[in-house]
């Protein structure tokens, strides 16, 4: 087991064949397999144990598509638009606190003025790798100091606040496969005290990654139903 992505990282691959002993095996443990494994497994040439609910046995969060311009055009325009913002309010209302994911660095400080104006009030920070004062930041929102925190991936994984709404702008990037969807919008529902949370893919295009990514979430919701493992309160839903 490792603390970080394994995803698209082939030098922790290779640190991780190397240290396998002779005849020994690997068990991975992931929300998001990769295609090849996952074809591995439906050919039934890879064993698996599936584990399709939440401890709480409740449905994972499907996001929903808000149709929205690209950030960069936002940024150009100087406002955000209208239906992001009421969703986003939604959010608040409902005393949630929001991660809202996007693919550049660069746009953060930007869209914090954009989303300060919009949302007078409320406390909003903005994080990325390139921020020394990040686990600071992330204490914060834990501690609900902020509500809603402008993030890039760094924030995919790893990372459980009891309340929380997910925004993924931009969802139609490149920068953003299958994969990191599916991470992002795992942040949604976690707690037992909230576990339907909200999930919302915002772009211009609804593409093939983010209907994978609804796919694998609906698969797992669909076994779950049929095993028998949601709770009561969650099927009557």
């Amino acid at each position: 087991m490792h603390g970080f992505p394994y995803h698209n990282d082939p030098m922790l691959a290779f640190a991780a064949e190397g240290a396998c002993k002779p005849g020994g095996a690997f068990i991975y443990l992931s929300a998001t397999p990769p295609q090849d494994m996952q074809r591995e497994v439906r050919r039934g040439r890879l064993a698996h144990a599936r584990v399709p609910v939440r401890f709480h046995g409740f449905p994972l969060p499907v996001p929903k598509h808000l149709k929205m311009p690209p950030v960069g055009e936002c940024l150009k325009r100087g406002r955000l638009p209208v239906k992001l913002v009421r969703a986003l309010k939604q959010s608040l209302e409902r005393k949630a606190q929001i991660f809202l994911f996007v693919a550049r660095i660069a746009q953060i400080n930007r869209l914090l003025q954009l989303l300060r104006r919009a949302l007078p009030g409320i406390v909003i920070e903005g994080t990325s790798s390139q921020d020394p004062g990040r686990v600071d930041k992330v204490a914060a929102f834990r501690r609900r100091e902020i509500s809603l925190l402008v993030t890039t991936t760094i924030l995919e994984r790893g990372v459980t606040v009891p309340r929380s709404d997910v925004f993924v702008l931009d969802a139609d990037n490149r920068l953003f496969d299958e994969a990191s969807l599916v991470q992002m919008a795992g942040r949604a529902g976690r707690s037992k005290d909230d576990p339907r949370g909200r999930v919302v893919f915002a772009s211009r295009q609804w593409d093939r990654s983010q209907r994978g990514a609804c796919a694998q979430i609906r698969t797992m919701n669909r076994i779950a139903r049929k095993k028998g493992y949601l709770n009561k309160e969650a099927t009557v839903q």
